[in-house]
């Protein structure tokens, strides 16, 4: 569900860590742990694993020693702010093959980018390319909800221009959702850019609010 997805998705280059997003049950939550320890992983910030946080929408972070993945960070979590429940998201994924026909279930597309919208300023260029490749792999064969998906995600501005040229009417639309859709209409590229950083600052400010108006966050054991 993070930078490991990007990766898979042709969006990124490398990731330091693997992000997973994991159904909280009880089952499942054991196979977990039996994973961890294969892994020979431990816990390297508060909370404990314990089910009940990731139920609270806390994330465990791992770090691992087995020979194989040494020094490899794992953070799991089973509740992403704005994103829906699992369920959800499972019944949206991507699974891809890798060799030896090792099936990988990935974030859809849209999630992922929800996902990056919410964590820090240096994943806007990550969330730029994901949003690249998905409309250079699928512009040949449009539909109504990749369009619109474009139209309110794109952030590189001569591919959004050019997918307002080919849809005007659906930007149209839309333009009550994105001021950078009037902007393009309006052939204002100077308004376009300032929007954009807009956008950017809009959501990385979003938890710097909702932080000061909650409870103080556990405090981590590694920075």
């Amino acid at each position: 569900m993070g930078g490991q997805a990007c990766v898979l998705y042709g969006a990124a280059e490398f990731s330091r860590d693997t992000d997973f997003a994991v159904l909280a049950e009880v089952p499942n939550f054991n196979c977990l742990l039996s994973a961890i320890a294969d892994l020979q992983a431990e816990c390297i910030a508060v909370p404990s694993p314990h089910l009940n946080f990731l139920l609270k929408g806390h994330a465990l972070h791992f770090r691992c020693h087995h020979p194989d993945v040494e020094g490899m960070r794992i953070d799991i979590m089973s509740k992403m702010r704005g994103l829906d429940e699992f369920l959800q998201l499972w019944d949206r994924r991507t699974t891809i093959e890798l060799q030896d026909r090792l099936q990988v279930d990935l974030l859809s597309v849209a999630d992922l980018v929800q996902a990056k919208k919410t964590q820090r300023d240096k994943d806007w260029p990550m969330i730029r390319r994901l949003m690249e490749v998905h409309y250079l792999q699928n512009r040949c064969n449009p539909n109504p909800d990749r369009i619109k998906f474009w139209l309110l995600e794109m952030r590189t501005p001569l591919l959004l221009a050019e997918v307002v040229k080919q849809h005007p009417s659906e930007a149209a639309a839309l333009v009550g959702k994105r001021v950078a859709l009037s902007a393009i209409l309006q052939n204002d590229m100077s308004l376009l850019d300032a929007t954009l950083q807009k956008e950017e600052a809009a959501k990385i400010l979003d938890p710097i609010i909702e932080k000061k108006e909650t409870a103080p966050s556990l405090e981590r054991k590694e920075s």
